[in-house]
């Protein structure tokens, strides 16, 4: 079990200084932009057919009753919110063909009554054909990376690879920068960085969704191929130097 589990911090204490496309990465570098998508006009449905996660689709599609969640674009920022009486997360999905790249958005816990609920969560996946792949989840404790398996490798679900005891406030904007190369991983959550690896993750990929639990927002989603970092081994070491276990 100790071969899933890898912890690792890192900070960097000039990223909240940065434009969102300068922001710097650890394990990878920015190749062909692939999706850039600033929500100022409405969301155009998606194209393909829809058969569950085996879809082959293209551009936005998300969930609604009666599994619950309500999503709209409004000034940039594309939102989502569970539905009180479903108590459903609320899912939207952005279909494209991919296995390494580099996603970057800025996401936000809406301070919106709980409605019975316990805790707020938000958090960026990718999607193969099966199902969920890997993760950057995020509450108000902190955020952990994931490898998810519910129908790959039998009863596991959400498997940790990392976490970081870190103060997420509510109704502020947060910066996540998720590298995927390989069997390796890296999230960022304003400039603090776990990684984790598993042969999961090397897989091909069609989609990436938000999963906003009660409500969450994104916006500035932008993602890239991604191509190895040559700085990777040396950045890779100082993560492990940084590396505080934690749970959030």
């Amino acid at each position: 079990m100790t071969k899933l589990f890898c912890i690792l911090a890192f900070s960097l204490t000039t990223l909240t200084a940065l434009a969102l496309e300068d922001q710097p990465t650890l394990m990878t570098t920015r190749g062909k932009l692939l999706v850039d998508q600033n929500f100022s006009q409405p969301l155009k449905p998606f194209d393909g057919k829809s058969n569950g996660f085996a879809s082959g689709f293209s551009g936005w599609r998300w969930n609604a009753v009666p599994r619950g969640g309500k999503w709209a674009v409004e000034n940039g920022v594309f939102t989502g919110r569970e539905t009180a009486e479903v108590k459903h997360p609320a899912t939207a999905s952005y279909g494209f063909l991919y296995k390494n790249v580099v996603i970057q958005c800025e996401v936000r816990m809406n301070n919106v009554p709980l409605a019975g609920r316990k805790y707020r969560s938000l958090s960026v996946r990718t999607v193969d054909a099966k199902d969920y792949v890997c993760s950057i989840h995020m509450n108000e404790g902190g955020f952990r990376i994931t490898k998810d398996d519910n129908d790959h490798a039998g009863p596991d679900k959400s498997v940790p690879l990392g976490a970081a005891k870190v103060p997420l406030k509510l109704d502020e904007w947060h910066t996540v920068v998720f590298e995927v190369l390989g069997n390796e991983m890296v999230g960022t959550v304003d400039g603090q960085s776990l990684t984790g690896s598993h042969d999961l993750i090397d897989r091909e990929k069609h989609s990436l969704m938000f999963v906003m639990g009660v409500e969450g927002s994104v916006r500035h989603l932008k993602v890239w191929e991604a191509a190895p970092n040559p700085d990777w081994a040396k950045n890779k070491t100082k993560v492990q130097a940084a590396a505080v276990p934690a749970k959030p």
